[in-house]
């Protein structure tokens, strides 16, 4: 199952702005709350205090929250990775260890009586999680995520991203990433230049970044790091779907009827005899067999372009193809669109016989 997540930073802000960014956030369907105690400095009961009334809210209105935490709070707040009664107190759903132990001590945490989740960082990489699957843990408390970095250019590359992602889906595990909101300002730490996992998505729009992590089919979890994402950001995410790429495109003012059904109406599959220059969809050649697709935009094609193939290219006619490439065109080809920018990465991530569809930006 997939979910949406976002973060509060109740030592930075105001206790009822987080009530409020709670409750709409569960008006969009989100599911999950990251918290972080690192940059807390109060006692026990100030903090259960303060994240209890929080957390219950949330939990009132089936989100669940996750602390984040490390040996060094453990040792702060003189808290045993043997008693776990404190995260309890507070109602929280679990813990996420940002620095880990030995493997023996997380393993044994995930027995806890509370059946707290125990949150492993999958972002450390080196076989962490390896390490603790020795000990024999209680799988059903695993869960993992990655960090987020508010230093611009900080944040993971995607070949470190994957690799580490992909050693806790070979287990089985559920995972979890970060967006940025381009519109927020606030998270654990004073450096404000985002708060995202992947350095490449540091400016892109929260919408492209959590297509990304979904479409990895890697990523469970997609969280907000930073707060407060704004309502038209969290309405953006709401309205994803987190098994299907679904990528904005512009359309050509002068596009036929027909041709723009094509792109914005029909279901798109990439053939599985897959070409380095192009994304098939044949469907709607077989669909509309017989019509006349005239010639009206035979330009140079340019990587993330839309064409519809015309009648002169015969039985390919009313073919769907998405250009993988910069590619001559035969003045055959009509060119309709293209994939906006910010979203033209996204093309690379299309396997083999995977669905998607197209919108209009």
């Amino acid at each position: 199952m997939k979910r949406l997540g976002i973060s509060i930073y109740p030592e930075h802000t105001s206790y009822q702005d987080n009530i409020d960014y709670i409750s709409l956030a569960s008006k969009y369907g989100f599911k999950r709350i990251f918290t972080c105690l690192l940059s807390v400095n109060k006692s026990k009961a100030e903090i259960i205090d303060e994240f209890r009334r929080l957390i219950e809210h949330g939990n009132a209105l089936g989100m669940e929250t996750i602390l984040d935490v490390s040996p060094r709070v453990f040792a702060e707040l003189d808290i045993s990775y043997n008693d776990l009664s404190f995260f309890a107190e507070t109602k929280a759903a679990g813990i996420r260890l940002d620095m880990g132990y030995s493997g023996n001590e997380e393993a044994l945490m995930t027995f806890n009586p509370f059946n707290l989740k125990i949150e492993i960082n999958m972002s450390t990489g080196a076989r962490y999680i390896d390490n603790i699957m020795k000990y024999k843990p209680n799988l059903a408390n695993i869960i993992g995520s990655h960090n987020f970095y508010p230093h611009r250019y900080a944040g993971l590359s995607y070949e470190h991203f994957m690799r580490t992602s992909k050693q806790f889906k070979e287990l089985g595990l559920p995972t979890a990433a970060f967006v940025s909101s381009q519109h927020a300002h606030i998270g654990p730490w004073p450096v404000d230049e985002g708060l995202c996992t992947l350095e490449a998505h540091r400016t892109l729009p929260i919408d492209a970044q959590a297509k990304h992590l979904f479409a990895t089919e890697l990523i469970d979890d997609v969280i907000i790091a930073n707060a407060f994402a704004t309502e038209d950001e969290l309405k953006q995410l709401a309205n994803l779907d987190p098994y299907l790429l679904k990528l904005k495109v512009e359309l050509n003012s002068d596009v036929p009827e027909l041709e723009r059904k094509i792109v914005l109406d029909e279901f798109h599959f990439n053939r599985g005899d897959v070409s380095d220059y192009m994304i098939r969809s044949t469907q709607s050649r077989v669909k509309y067999k017989g019509h006349n697709f005239e010639v009206f935009n035979p330009k140079e094609i340019k990587r993330g372009d839309i064409i519809i193939e015309s009648s002169l290219y015969a039985h390919y006619a009313g073919e769907l193809q998405i250009a993988l490439k910069d590619m001559d065109n035969s003045g055959k080809t009509n060119v309709v669109g293209r994939v906006v920018d910010e979203e033209l990465f996204l093309i690379d991530l299309i396997q083999p016989w995977q669905k998607f569809r197209l919108y209009h930006k």
